[in-house]
C-alpha cells in the first residue's frame, strides 16, 4: 500500500469515535487511591520583589498535607524550552501577574482553598513595563540584569539603500497585532505519583512529553530515567501545551507528600498563567519599480515576549526569515526583536511567529498592486520566487516550488464561486 493512500480521501480519525461518545479518558478524569487535590498561590502584582512568605497558618488547616515554597525545590528552580528563566516557584522576583508563589496539596477542595487564602506574603512593588517599545528604552524598568532584549535577529541581503534610491514606488506602514489566547477546551492538568522505587510518574495534557520529563527531572534533582511522563489524550494545544504548566508543580507535591496529586487549572487560571501568541509591532517599507517589481524591503519587528522567554527566540527568528514572504526580493534589511515585558509570557502558537508578519507583507503587496495598477493576483504572480532562485537567507529553491500552481487553483476556485 502506498504511503500516500490517505491523500484525497475522507479518513476517520482514529480517536474520533471515543471522543464524540465520551469514552476518552482525559487527565482530569483520573482517580488514584489516596489522591490529593492541588492548587497554586499566584501573584496579583506584575512586578515586585518577594520579601517573605509565611505558610504556618496554611499548614494548620485540617486536611492539608503540604504547603511548598521555592525553598522546597530539591533541584533546579528555572524551566524553559530555550532559556531556563521561568521560576517553578518565585524565590525573589515577581515578573508578571500570576507568577506562582506557593503550592498546596489537600484532602479536599475546601481545605485547599482555605489554605491558599491563609498564606501570607510580603512584597516590594517595582515599576512595571507592558509596552515592548517602551521596554526597549534605556530608562525602562529592567526585568533582567542583561536588559529587556531577549533576542535580536538580523537579515542583511543586497543593498537596501541602493534599492530605495532606485525605487519608483515606496510604501511604508506600521502594523500592530494583538495577544491571542489558545483557549483550548481542556485546561492544563497533571496527575503525579511517587513510586515505591523513588521514581516519579506524571500523567499530563501535553504536546511535549520528552521536554516535560527533562524539566521534571531537573526540578526534582533526579536522573531522567527515574521520571516517566505519560502523554494523555490532549483536549487542544495549538502550541500552548509545549511549555511547562502543571507538570513540575504536581510532581513536587507528589514527591513531598508521598501521595498521588492532581492539579487542574481553572479556566481563569489558564488565561492568566498560560502562554500567548506574540503581539507584534511591524514597521514595513516596500520598494518597487513603476511596474510593481519588488526591489527591496526594510522591516523592523518588535515582538512582546512577556515575562519569560518560552519559544520567543524561535518565534523572532521565524518572523525575520518569513518577513519577505514567498517573494523574490534582491535587497532585504530585517531586524526582529523579542522583548521582555511584565505581560503574560508568549510562546508557540499555530504559525509560530509567521501569521503576524504575513499580515504585514501581504497587505503591503495589496497596496503596491493598487499603486501600480495590478490586481492582487497579478502583483503576487509577478514577484513570486521561482525554481532555482534563493530566499533572502540563501536557501536555494531547487526542489519543490508550488506557489504559482497553488495560487492558480485558488484563483480558479474563487472565479467559480463568483460566477
Amino acid at each position: 500500500m502506498s504511503e500516500y493512500h490517505v491523500i484525497g480521501k475522507s479518513e476517520q480519525r482514529l480517536e474520533g469515535w471515543d471522543k464524540v461518545t465520551g469514552k476518552t479518558r482525559f487527565t482530569a478524569d483520573m482517580k488514584l487511591p489516596g489522591m490529593l487535590c492541588a492548587g497554586v498561590l499566584r501573584s496579583k502584582l506584575p512586578h515586585a520583589r518577594l520579601v517573605s512568605i509565611d505558610r504556618d497558618k496554611a499548614l494548620s488547616v485540617p486536611g492539608v498535607q503540604a504547603v511548598l515554597t521555592a525553598e522546597d525545590i530539591p533541584g533546579r528552580s528555572g524551566v524553559g524550552i530555550i532559556v531556563k528563566d521561568e521560576p517553578v516557584l518565585i524565590h525573589d522576583r515577581i515578573r508578571r501577574i500570576g507568577d506562582p508563589l506557593a503550592l498546596v496539596a489537600a484532602e479536599s477542595t475546601a481545605a485547599l482553598e482555605k489554605s491558599l487564602s491563609l498564606i501570607q506574603y510580603r512584597t516590594d512593588k517595582l515599576p512595571a513595563v507592558f509596552s515592548a517599545e517602551e521596554a526597549m528604552a534605556a530608562d525602562a524598568p529592567q526585568l533582567y540584569s542583561k536588559g529587556n532584549v531577549l533576542t535580536h535577529r538580523k537579515i542583511r541581503h543586497g543593498n537596501i539603500e541602493k534599492a530605495l534610491e532606485e525605487a519608483d514606488v515606496i510604501i511604508e506602514n506600521r502594523y500592530v497585532t494583538p495577544f491571542a489566547e489558545h483557549a483550548y477546551l481542556e485546561p492544563e492538568v497533571s496527575v503525579a505519583r511517587r513510586e515505591a522505587d523513588d521514581s516519579i510518574t506524571v500523567w499530563t495534557s501535553t504536546q511535549n512529553p520528552h521536554f516535560d520529563r527533562g524539566e521534571i527531572a531537573s526540578v526534582l534533582g533526579l536522573e531522567q530515567n527515574r521520571v516517566r511522563v505519560v502523554q494523555m489524550p490532549t483536549g487542544g494545544g495549538f502550541g500552548g501545551k509545549l511549555d511547562i504548566s502543571t507538570q513540575c508543580h504536581a510532581a513536587l507535591l507528589a514527591w513531598h507528600t508521598l501521595r498521588p496529586v492532581k492539579l487542574v487549572y481553572t479556566r481563569e487560571e489558564s488565561f492568566i498563567a498560560s502562554g500567548k501568541r506574540h503581539p507584534y509591532i511591524i514597521e514595513y517599507l516596500t520598494a518597487a519599480d513603476s511596474e510593481g517589481q519588488l526591489l527591496g524591503v526594510k522591516v523592523k519587528i518588535i515582538a512582546n515576549t512577556g515575562a519569560y522567554a518560552s519559544y520567543g527566540p524561535g518565534v523572532a527568528t521565524r518572523a525575520a526569515v518569513h518577513a519577505t514572504g514567498p517573494y523574490n526580493i534582491p535587497n532585504v534589511h530585517v531586524d526582529a526583536y523579542a522583548i521582555y515585558t511584565n505581560n503574560p509570557y508568549c510562546g508557540a502558537m499555530r504559525g509560530f511567529g509567521v501569521p503576524q508578519v504575513g499580515f504585514a507583507h501581504e497587505t503591503q503587496m495589496d497596496i503596491l498592486g493598487q499603486k501600480v495598477g495590478l490586481d492582487g493576483w497579478q502583483i503576487r504572480e509577478k514577484n513570486f520566487l521561482q525554481h532555482g532562485q534563493a530566499t533572502s537567507t540563501g536557501q536555494l529553491l531547487d526542489k519543490s516550488l508550488g506557489i504559482r500552481e497553488t495560487m492558480n487553483k485558488v484563483r480558479e476556485r474563487v472565479n467559480n464561486l463568483e460566477q
